[in-house]
């Protein structure tokens, strides 16, 4: 059941009907052939028993009933056709959007874990193994499995010995290749992290292609894209070379079936102890008999194979999501208490405490990896805490919905990503819901929608993946009127104008001064004369918070946010010399 629920991505109830009509479709497919002995015994008999008539009635309603099998055979084969390929393409398109939906609740941090390639991978190539499988591998294999009882049954009616003969090999060829289980597994296991790191590397290779370009790194010399595509071959050679003589030794031991059946049909035959009508029953049906049975042998070690895409995809959906049922407040103060937080092993905030009032502007500040952008990220809920609280109006927001508590937070990060969409598509994605007006107003209050008017096609330009056909600033502006149109409570800024020339940090810092106007803010910067007017200066140091104060007490106090002010004043006349 476990190899069944993997290789339909949790659900085995996928297979119910394929499995069924294509049961019965094997099934119908051996009537002509029992119909066929049927004829052949009525056409013997006048020979071997002289004087006795063709029993010509008989005949013809064995030639209708063999057209009636056919017709059957139709019945049973157009809809076993459908329901495999219809549940397959659909268990696929449904577990890739089931699988897309879990990623989208689990912790940010499993994400960053992963390799995006990875990812990418199996929801792209373990779903079409999936989609294989569903469709070829495991109907064809049950429907072969069933045959060979109702086949043993029925011919034990005619001869027990014949019978038995022809499947005495089959419990051989069953044992090798479930003996050699294991052995499939882990040479199918290091062709998939071959083939899974191949994928990776090659999303690498194009993703810093402009790094490989600006170094001279041309193909044949980006060393681990090319050992990866080696290794990649050799374990395509090694699966293939191991398996295959398995396999075919598995399929000889069965169809040695047949010969020894012939074997003992002759020497009965011969001994008297067996008719003709009889053998030829057991070559006409044992020839055809075989067939199915090696199909399911050889397409047995694809399945298992396709079977571990599928455990691949069980695991990352037995992945635990983030949790929470509450309804976040309606106070929006935020508090850090005693929070601990590290990226596995490596500790990046250490016993941090801060209070943000609602409607309050509170900067973070301090040397680059002292934590800032964790501590956003621990507000929004992407991670929760290794040890303390974070609280959203006096409530821990570890007990809250976290698709409700996003719903109370706007965020803008440094790296803008844009989706392959329309400009005001993607601006929509602040309110689904949103009017082409709404759109408009947000574009305008974030000092965009002068430039979107210029843009071929305005607001229904397409834009490349990530935005790759705007600047930067442009990006930057149309991601602030994303979270002008969502009206959230709580503002993150993540560097949002760090960037930037200063005509484009000129018009972002107007959208984002018409964001912020009477909400949470919490924002990230690093030039230190953008929050010289916030309510509240966090400086962080090495995971901690060393001080804290508005600008004035800050430069008083003569600690880390006076030095670091000190340089950013030496550094704004700093200029290249010849």
């Amino acid at each position: 059941m476990g190899m069944l629920r993997n290789i339909t991505a949790g659900n085995p109830r996928s297979l119910v009907k394929p499995v069924i009509y294509t049961t019965l479709a094997n099934l119908a497919g051996v009537l002509p052939f029992a119909l066929l002995v049927e004829a052949a015994r009525l056409v013997y008999e006048p020979f071997a028993f002289p004087g006795t008539a063709l029993d010509t009635a008989r005949l013809w309603w064995v030639c209708a009933l063999m057209g009636a099998s056919l017709l059957l055979l139709y019945a049973f084969e157009v809809p076993a056709y459908r329901s495999q390929f219809r549940n397959a393409y659909s268990a696929a398109a449904d577990g890739r959007a089931r699988l897309a939906e879990h990623l989208r609740r689990l912790p940010l941090g499993y994400l960053n874990r992963r390799d995006p390639g990875d990812l990418a991978n199996m929801m792209m190539g373990d779903f079409t193994m999936l989609e294989h499988g569903i469709s070829h591998l495991v109907p064809q294999i049950v429907g072969a499995l069933v045959m060979p009882v109702v086949a043993l049954a029925g011919l034990s009616l005619l001869d027990w010995r014949m019978a038995l003969s022809l499947f005495a090999a089959l419990p051989a060829a069953a044992a090798l290749v479930l003996l050699t289980t294991g052995f499939q597994r882990r040479l199918g296991a290091a062709h998939m992290r071959a083939k899974v790191d191949a994928g990776n590397r090659l999303q690498e290779y194009l993703n810093g292609i402009r790094v490989i370009k600006a170094y001279n790194l041309t193909g044949e010399r980006f060393s681990r894209l090319e050992r990866s595509f080696k290794e990649l071959m050799r374990r395509s050679i090694r699966l293939e070379g191991l398996l295959g003589p398995i396999v075919l030794s598995a399929i000889a031991f069965v169809r040695a079936g047949l010969t020894l059946m012939i074997v003992v049909g002759v020497h009965l035959l011969l001994g008297g102890r067996l008719d003709i009508i009889a053998f030829v029953s057991f070559l006409i049906v044992g020839s055809r008999l075989f067939d199915p049975l090696t199909s399911a042998l050889a397409g047995y070690a694809e399945f298992r194979y396709h079977e571990q895409a599928g455990e691949r995809i069980v695991k990352l959906l037995e992945e635990p999501v983030m949790t929470g049922e509450r309804q976040p407040p309606d106070r929006h103060e935020l508090e850090l208490k005693r929070v601990t937080f590290g990226y596995r092993e490596k500790a990046v905030l250490k016993d941090v405490s801060l209070a943000i009032p609602a409607r309050s502007f509170t900067a973070l500040v301090g040397p680059s990896g002292s934590g800032k952008s964790t501590v956003l990220r621990l507000i929004a809920r992407f991670y929760d805490p290794d040890a303390g609280e974070v609280l959203l109006g006096g409530e821990n927001v570890r007990s809250m919905e976290p698709e409700a508590l996003l719903r109370k937070v706007s965020m803008v990060f440094q790296d803008v990503y844009l989706f392959q969409d329309t400009i005001a598509n993607n601006i929509r994605f602040g309110k689904s819901d949103a009017t082409m007006e709404e759109i408009v107003e947000a574009a305008r209050q974030a000092c965009c929608h002068e430039f979107i008017l210029k843009l071929p096609d305005g607001y229904d330009t397409l834009v490349g993946e990530g935005g790759s056909t705007l600047s930067g600033g442009e990006k930057q502006r149309i991601s602030i009127a994303r979270a002008i149109l969502k009206d959230a409570p709580i503002v993150l800024l993540d560097e949002a104008t760090a960037s930037l020339d200063p005509e484009n940090e000129a018009s972002i810092q107007q959208a984002i001064d018409r964001l912020v106007q009477g909400r949470t803010v919490i924002a990230i910067a690093h030039r230190l004369k953008t929050v010289k007017g916030a309510d509240n200066i966090a400086v962080l140091s090495e995971g901690r918070i060393v001080e804290q104060g508005r600008h004035d007490d800050l430069l008083a106090a003569g600690g880390l946010y006076k030095r670091l002010w000190d340089l950013q004043q030496q550094a704004s006349g700093w200029k290249i010399s010849s």
